[in-house]
């Protein structure tokens, strides 16, 4: 009911009668005085005058579900989203839903996280009402080792999804930190289950800068917000990443995993550059020269061989 109430006001612009509203939602004054009031209480300003009715002033930063799913041009990503003001993880609910056999496409979005993470272990630092934090549910019909191409394929999705709102540069660092001027502006996180070697489910998590101040960042990190110089509408920039997530895994499925690493070639801030990869087993050092068809990156050794990474942690050398 709010959802059809705000598309209502919205559409209206000006002052809405009570007696027209009432009548096209279907309910008694009384009811949607009560509706009302529950969207004031969730942040958006809504102003109400004697015999001229009720008018939208604005609408609060935040990412309920019913104002994500207005204006949201997908078919199946986001046709189900789960809110939360404060979660402990998106990733670790998401999970939970996908071995209930949730829908493909169903995201959980929160306004803050108690224990994001990142990869390897680490804390992802959730501010609230800053960024973006959310994780999807995939479920590819591919063998496991393809499934690094999923990860590829989210991080393109999001730099487009960023390009298309707002005009922003960003760049991929292999394989899942998203840069802006060699700044981090968030990072993706791919957790898998798989039954031997085909692929059950795969829930991908993200966490963006969105309108984080310098204060809030840490060292070598940067938000939209500082990159162009004013707020971002939170609500645009899911939007337009959740559209270009699923343009981008149609793509995949219609195509193949080749047509992911072209598009992923043109974001690439790692090939050409010599780097160093450091993982629990080993340490490797040379030029990143491209990705293969499995989506592993291919790093040109001092001695001349080639060899495939799948994952590590990445340093740019030059």
């Amino acid at each position: 009911m709010e959802d059809r109430i705000i598309y209502l006001l919205k559409k209206e612009q000006g002052y809405l009668s009570g007696e027209e509203l009432s009548k096209t939602l279907g309910v008694s004054r009384q009811a949607l005085w009560k509706h009302i009031q529950s969207l004031k209480e969730l942040g958006f300003d809504i102003a109400a005058v004697p015999h001229l009715g009720y008018r939208l002033i604005s609408i609060p930063d935040r990412l309920y579900d019913f104002q994500v799913y207005q204006g949201l041009k997908t078919k199946d990503f986001g046709k189900r989203i789960l809110y939360f003001d404060s979660l402990s993880s998106t990733m670790d609910m998401a999970t939970q839903l996908a071995l209930k056999e949730a829908d493909e496409g169903t995201v959980v979005l929160a306004e803050t996280q108690v224990k994001g993470r990142g990869r390897l272990g680490r804390i992802w630092h959730s501010p609230k009402y800053k960024g973006l934090y959310f994780s999807i549910i995939l479920r590819p019909k591919i063998a496991l080792e393809k499934a690094s191409i999923i990860t590829l394929l989210a991080a393109i999705g999001i730099c487009e999804g960023i390009k298309n709102y707002c005009a922003l540069d960003v760049q991929i660092k292999w394989p899942n930190d998203l840069m802006v001027r060699n700044k981090k502006l968030g990072g993706i996180l791919t957790e898998i289950k798989a039954e031997v070697d085909e692929v059950n489910f795969m829930v991908i998590g993200v966490g963006l800068n969105i309108n984080n101040d310098k204060k809030s960042l840490i060292s070598q990190a940067t938000s939209l917000r500082q990159e162009k110089g004013e707020e971002l509408s939170r609500l645009g920039v899911l939007q337009n990443i959740l559209y270009r997530l699923e343009v981008n895994y149609s793509l995949f499925r219609n195509k193949g995993p080749l047509a992911i690493i072209d598009k992923w070639r043109q974001f690439s801030l790692t090939l050409g550059k010599r780097v160093k990869i450091y993982s629990h087993r080993e340490h490797i050092e040379g030029e990143a020269v491209d990705v293969d068809s499995d989506g592993g990156l291919l790093i040109r050794l001092d001695s001349g061989l080639t060899q495939k990474v799948f994952a590590g942690d990445v340093i740019h050398c030059r």
